[in-house]
């Protein structure tokens, strides 16, 4: 590698984790702001929403720019790559945050009700997803990176279920629809969240060992 493109590479590893830190402060603030039934937290993350959209598109110059300018190969390009694809997926996590700020205050503004599945269950495993995809990222860890991958089915299940719980409970319950469907909608979006999460352990496997596993279950 060319020094200037070790250059180019690092300061765009440092652009990219900074992103990794915002987003994922993002969804803690989102999270803490639906637990809580907190509208000032709520607010806060759609504010700072903007600089998601911002440096999301600065990091995709980046890449760009080093694809033009060296022509990079084998591992530098397969960063590339994946930095590409980690940066949409970073922007796209910013967005489903910013999606649960907005439950989070419709949700404050509602009576208080029993909620009828691990809300906080699964918020705690869909952050500890998104914090393991990114240390992965950080440390290049292709194990912890599987991991990962492994857990997304605990996500899914919760929502299932919760779904199947919801649908019954309308019927039951009609006044409580409003209080269920947007419930239903935080945990459609925390799903999406882990669904991100693991595209981007997935790219960290790519940008390390060179392998594709995304489909693979299904081949």
């Amino acid at each position: 590698m060319s020094a200037h493109l070790h250059r180019e590479i690092e300061r765009l590893k440092k652009s990219l984790l900074s992103l990794c830190a915002i987003v994922e402060d993002q969804v803690q603030i989102a999270v803490r702001a639906l637990l809580d039934r907190d509208e000032e937290l709520a607010r806060a993350v759609r504010v700072r929403d903007a600089e998601i959209d911002q440096r999301e598109v600065e990091v995709e110059e980046e890449c760009l720019k080093v694809l033009a300018l060296h022509q990079p190969v084998a591992v530098d390009l397969r960063f590339i790559v994946a930095a590409l694809k980690i940066n949409n997926d970073l922007e796209r996590i910013g967005d489903l945050a910013v999606n649960i700020s907005k439950k989070a205050k419709r949700f404050a503004a509602l009576p208080p009700m029993q909620i009828p599945f691990d809300l906080e269950g699964m918020c705690a495993k869909t952050q500890a997803m998104l914090r393991d995809s990114l240390d992965a990222l950080v440390n290049l860890d292709p194990e912890l990176a599987r991991q990962v991958c492994k857990r997304d089915d605990e996500v899914d299940a919760i929502k299932r279920s919760f779904r199947k719980s919801a649908e019954q409970r309308i019927r039951q319950n009609p006044g409580q629809i409003e209080f269920l469907l947007t419930l239903l909608a935080v945990s459609r979006n925390l799903e999406r969240v882990a669904d991100h999460a693991t595209n981007i352990a997935e790219d960290v496997i790519y940008m390390v060992d060179g392998k594709i596993i995304r489909h693979a279950e299904a081949q």
